[in-house]
């Protein structure tokens, strides 16, 4: 079983860590996920909230924390390891976050939550690489075309994400049942070979979502994947940087509990449905500071302030808090290291 090559580095197995804010996903668990083989992804959302000057400036604090996060997940992996940042087009100030990135040398971005239209734009001049998130066919060849005209750059990997994401999803409510992975790993595999062979150049193909055991990967493998992208699995290993009760409730949900919401950022997200969901759905959340996260976000009419929620819960309050996870989450039945979550996956 081949790695997934990024530049001039190869991580030995087809598995990226799936990027999670906030703060799920940070050094100690990309750290590891790369030093163990796979590709690990540090989440770039309000990456800085644990800084003690956040609530006055999140923004200086993000772009702080970017450095500071990169630093300790190589010092975890090793330099010959691929880390990568995942950074949503969504968020407001996304080009200083990217090019911070990008001066803190990191081997790769994975970019979705809207189209990075520009994200080449940002890398120019640099060993960094990029690859957008796509949820169809359409989308995927809408960016390429755009790279392709604009900067003459194609994608340097391409990541699907599926319906059973978790987290914000690139569908409408009413198409999650109408859209399988499969079916656009197949669609988007056929596409990007043309491309391939076009303009000579690899494009590894990554498929997300739902994706649970070595059945789903080699499934994947099988439609034409190079590798594939897990979340919801990295977060109940004892390296995960969330709060030992964030992981908790994973452990203790059932599949009735997950719900697909309305994110006050305008998209559907799949979540736990928690008291703090339910009473949000009856009385909006008054909102004493605004983050500047989302660009969608308008602080006057959102239900409550989705930085806010997420901090609650992977610090730990998540009876107050936002969690986000994917479809399979109901599977999760123990805390394990990421080694031997690797090695579990990779087992033949």
């Amino acid at each position: 079983m081949k790695g997934i090559k990024i530049g001039d580095k190869v991580s030995k197995y087809p598995i990226i860590q799936g990027g999670m804010g906030v703060g799920v996903s940070m050094h100690r668990l990309a750290g590891n996920v790369s030093k163990e083989g796979g590709i690990g992804i540090i989440s770039a959302a309000d990456i800085g909230y644990k800084d003690p000057d956040f609530e006055k400036n999140p923004m200086t604090s993000n772009l702080k924390a970017i450095g500071d996060e990169i630093k300790k997940a190589r010092k975890i992996a090793g330099e010959d390891k691929i880390l990568g940042m995942n950074i949503m087009v969504a968020m407001q100030n996304y080009a200083e976050i990217v090019k911070e990135c990008v001066k803190q040398k990191i081997d790769l971005i994975i970019s979705g939550a809207g189209i990075p239209k520009d994200l080449p734009e940002y890398v120019k001049n640099s060993k960094t690489k990029i690859a957008p998130i796509v949820s169809s066919l359409r989308c995927c060849q809408l960016i390429i075309k755009h790279w392709l005209k604009k900067y003459n750059y194609i994608p340097d990997m391409i990541v699907i994400e599926g319906p059973k994401a978790g987290g914000h999803l690139g569908f409408k409510k009413e198409d999650l049942e109408k859209n399988s992975l499969e079916d656009i790993t197949k669609d988007v595999v056929k596409y990007v070979k043309e491309v391939e062979k076009e303009y000579n150049k690899e494009i590894p193909v990554i498929s997300a979502g739902g994706i649970w055991d070595r059945k789903d990967i080699d499934k994947f493998l099988e439609l034409g994947a190079d590798g594939v992208q897990m979340a919801t699995r990295f977060v109940t290993t004892f390296e995960c940087d969330a709060s030992d009760e964030f992981k908790k409730a994973y452990i203790n949900a059932k599949k009735e509990d997950i719900e697909i919401i309305d994110s006050p950022v305008g998209m559907p997200g799949r979540a736990l449905y928690n008291n703090f969901v339910k009473n949000t759905e009856k009385v909006r959340t008054k909102i004493d500071k605004c983050y500047k996260c989302i660009k969608t976000c308008n602080i006057k009419t959102t239900p409550y302030c989705i930085t806010r929620a997420l901090i609650n819960s992977v610090k730990g309050n998540v009876d107050n808090g936002l969690v986000f996870c994917g479809s399979n989450v109901y599977k999760a039945k123990e805390i394990v290291s990421v080694h031997n979550l690797i090695q579990e996956l990779m087992k033949t």
